[in-house]
């Protein structure tokens, strides 16, 4: 039950403030909305409030807002055969009309900013400690079974001295499956153990490496911030993720990754139960990691995303004029069925490393 409440809270949470982007958006332009609703229809419950309708909707795994006069997802030829009303979508200025589409994917971000910034004052920053400090030892490794313990300190290796915790992983990582002799510290006292570091394949650039691991981990001690350093570290999270996406969506055209490293719904509900039995800040963490992946890959210009619309805008502003509305409905049904066709692969994907 803690996976399924805290995926549909997760979900809830980025859906909702995604959608109120383009709601907040539509409202300051003077568009009408018709309908706000949490989940996918049939709809459960709601209320009206002057032109839109607030609602719930049974399946609770999605969202959606209807502004009068966008071809979206629902497809809703009716509406759109008629002239243009003055409240609008496509009668709006172009600007307004790329400030709509952009406000859902902005406010995801937003969310991930806020969300680190409020770890950073409240937890504090994760500093490693200086010099070879062990601070996690892995569960069924060579380290474990060779019985270091966390808190012990690595003096040398093979009589080379570690002072960095990155000198002692450059050696580890050149000596798969040679024996390694590891002098230690514990509350004072010296010993030396032997270590076989297992060897492990890695992918870097592009290509498969044989690397020694042993299962440690250094050492890391949280440090207070105040408010500056807390927002630089919720910008600077939010570049790094945005760019790690980014990096991993190029890697998936140039093949460099496969497609079944994506991570679906059951993927996604699964390591959201995970995050929630470690925490409520650990669940809302990981929901800001989700929050800018969402808002990334709804800019990628796919038809049915918010890329896509913005892709359709641009090409107006070049042509300074709008694209037929059958021609915007069949490139939107083209990219709904391959978005389908993409989720169907992918969700076959996490029930199989499920099974696995």
């Amino acid at each position: 039950m803690i996976t399924v409440f805290s995926t549909i809270f997760v979900l809830g949470v980025l859906i909702f403030v995604h959608e109120a982007g383009h709601f907040l958006a539509a409202k300051l332009f003077h568009i009408r909305v018709d309908r706000f609703s949490l989940g996918f229809p049939p709809r459960l419950i709601g209320k009206r409030i002057g032109e839109t309708d607030y609602c719930i909707g049974v399946v609770p795994l999605g969202g959606y807002v209807k502004i009068a006069g966008m071809v979206d997802e629902s497809l809703d030829k009716k509406q759109l055969s008629a002239e243009p009303k003055p409240w609008e979508y496509r009668s709006k200025p172009w600007l307004q009309r790329v400030l709509v589409v952009f406000s859902g994917p902005v406010m995801n971000l937003f969310l991930g900013f806020v969300i680190f910034i409020a770890g950073a004052l409240i937890y504090g920053i994760a500093e490693q400690v200086e010099g070879s400090v062990v601070g996690e030892v892995v569960e069924d490794t060579p380290a474990q079974a060779a019985g270091i313990e966390a808190g012990d300190r690595i003096l040398s290796i093979d009589g080379v001295e570690i002072t960095l915790w990155e000198e002692m992983t450059e050696i580890i990582r050149q000596s798969a499956e040679r024996p390694l002799h590891f002098q230690i510290n514990r509350h004072d006292s010296m010993f030396t153990i032997q270590i076989t570091p297992m060897k492990t394949e890695i992918e870097e650039s592009g290509e498969t490496r044989e690397i020694g691991q042993v299962g440690l981990y250094p050492q890391f001690e949280m440090k207070h911030v105040g408010l500056i350093p807390a927002v630089a570290i919720g910008a600077e999270s939010v570049y790094d993720l945005s760019k790690l996406v980014l990096v991993s969506i190029y890697r998936l055209i140039i093949r460099e990754e496969s497609v079944e490293s994506l991570a679906g719904p059951i993927l996604i509900s699964k390591m959201a139960g995970e995050s929630a039995r470690l925490g409520f800040g650990v669940l809302v963490g990981f929901m800001a990691i989700l929050s800018i992946n969402l808002g990334i890959l709804n800019l990628l210009p796919i038809p049915v995303l918010d890329g896509g619309h913005l892709l359709f805008l641009t090409v107006e502003g070049l042509i300074r004029r709008q694209i037929p509305l059958k021609t915007k409905l069949i490139i939107q049904q083209v990219g709904m069925v391959l978005i389908l066709a993409l989720m169907a692969f992918i969700i076959y994907q996490d029930i199989l490393r499920v099974i696995q």
